[in-house]
């Protein structure tokens, strides 16, 4: 349901602006508002999380996101619907920080953990693809109000059944280890940098809006670094770093969901601007990658694993990846869906398949009880910013690409074709720099992962 809202609302776009009376400029306030309070709380709701119990945050985050839904869908102005939406993520943030550190905890053995990370990669691929086909139906069917009021009777149903299923986890009192100023940095720079990011597409990536944020973006986030290497009890101690599988596999996913997000959003466009199909279509066309993930993941990631290590199974899915976005930069000009969309979009869901729960697994690799929010919440948050600075980036690209072959007498389906293929190569250019950085810094895991021995001595830190 949270990954779903992200992008269920983007068909349904110029139909709220119509609806509600949206200007062009406010318009992409009704994703940037979600993306700002998602982006930037995440490891502050990570670490929250460990402290005051992983499924209480859940519990409230959930709530939060189930009551904004209904407020999204009741909305009657502009101004009441962004408020809500900004609602949303903060919910959305609260839920997903601490998720992938429920599943690390409550499947401690290495096979079943596996296999349930398996499953995790494949709701977020299928909540990502089946939004975009939903919202284009529920949109042309019942209205745009629907895409928000579909979320209700889901958080309530997983409300309850997170009441009965989760076992409560142990928590410490806040006061003895929460870094409230860290916390501030953080969500302060974070705010301004996923802003700066997604204000590219309206500002452009030179206007003063961008350099401006972007300059305080970066100081905020310098300072919030000073801040951890110095206080007592930091919100992300950075001695987390040093632990090679952490930083390379988040670092590794930072340049992959880029590249991924981008592809989304450009192969979309160019089933919708070039093949002339419709939202829902386009949604549609977008599922065999989802159900190739699905598979890959839920069926043989865990095996695959367990045979030949997370890291193996990692680099094998960057290559397919790769190779998926080759071939689409390869597109001819007038491509077709089946003979030249189809074959890659199977590949890149193979490569998916394989990459995302490796990913998470070597993110995670580990993560203790009580550092778990936290390792999760940094992972999710690098993933928002990768696939913030991929749209933005891929988007600019192409877009640049086709006013320039346009000006220059293109016709426009050619001019289209021609940027896409730009976005395409660039997203496979971050593959094999994720892919670089994996080779050099990830190991296989091992039976006492270099995550262990730096919690460990944030435990003694804590308790001196």
């Amino acid at each position: 349901m949270i990954i779903l809202d992200g992008t269920i609302v983007t068909v349904a776009l110029p139909t709220i602006q119509r609806s509600l009376g949206f200007s062009a400029a406010n318009l992409s306030w009704v994703m940037n508002a979600y993306l700002l309070a998602f982006g930037s709380l995440l490891l502050l709701a990570g670490r929250l999380g460990d402290l005051s119990g992983r499924k209480r945050m859940f519990g409230c985050g959930l709530a939060v996101f189930t009551a904004a839904s209904l407020v999204c869908g009741l909305a009657t102005s502009p101004a009441m619907l962004i408020a809500a939406r900004f609602a949303q993520g903060i919910g959305g943030a609260m839920v997903s920080a601490v998720s992938l550190g429920m599943i690390v905890t409550l499947f401690p053995e290495p096979r079943e953990q596996a296999k349930a990370i398996g499953a995790f990669s494949f709701v977020g691929a299928a909540g990502a693809s089946i939004g975009l086909v939903l919202g284009g139906v529920l949109t042309e069917t019942v209205g745009w109000h629907w895409i928000f009021f579909v979320n209700v009777p889901i958080g309530l149903m997983a409300g309850l059944l997170s009441v009965k299923v989760l076992d409560t986890d142990r928590r410490t009192t806040p006061r003895n280890g929460a870094d409230w100023l860290g916390a501030g940095l953080a969500t302060a720079g974070l705010m301004l940098g996923v802003d700066a990011i997604s204000g590219t597409a309206p500002y452009g990536w030179s206007s003063s809006h961008t350099l401006v944020t972007a300059v305080l973006a970066i100081g905020l986030l310098a300072a919030f670094v000073t801040r951890e290497a110095t206080a007592r009890m930091p919100l992300l101690p950075l001695r987390v770093f040093s632990a090679r599988n952490v930083t390379g596999a988040n670092l590794a996913q930072l340049l992959v969901i880029g590249a991924a997000f981008g592809f989304q959003v450009i192969v979309t466009l160019f089933m919708q601007r070039v093949l002339g199909d419709s939202a829902a279509a386009s949604g549609l066309g977008l599922l065999p990658t989802a159900a190739v993930i699905g598979t890959v993941s839920l069926g043989f990631s865990a095996r695959i694993a367990a045979r030949f290590g997370q890291r193996a199974m990692l680099l094998a899915g960057l290559l397919l990846i790769a190779v998926a976005l080759v071939l689409l930069a390869g597109m001819p000009m007038r491509g077709g869906y089946l003979a030249h969309l189809l074959g890659p979009l199977v590949l890149f869901g193979a490569g998916g398949g394989l990459t995302l729960p490796a990913l998470a697994s070597l993110g995670m690799s580990g993560a203790t009880q009580t550092d778990a929010g936290l390792a999760s919440g940094l992972f999710n948050t690098t993933q928002q910013i990768g696939a913030a600075l991929g749209v933005a980036v891929l988007s600019t690209l192409a877009a640049s690409r086709t006013a320039r072959l346009q000006v220059a007498g293109f016709d426009n389906a050619a001019a289209l074709t021609s940027g896409y293929r730009l976005a395409f190569a660039t997203g496979a250019g971050l593959v094999v720099a994720a892919f670089i950085v994996a080779t050099v810094l990830l190991r296989g895991t091992r039976s006492a992962p270099e995550w262990s021995n730096v919690t460990d001595a944030v435990t003694d830190d804590a308790r001196v």
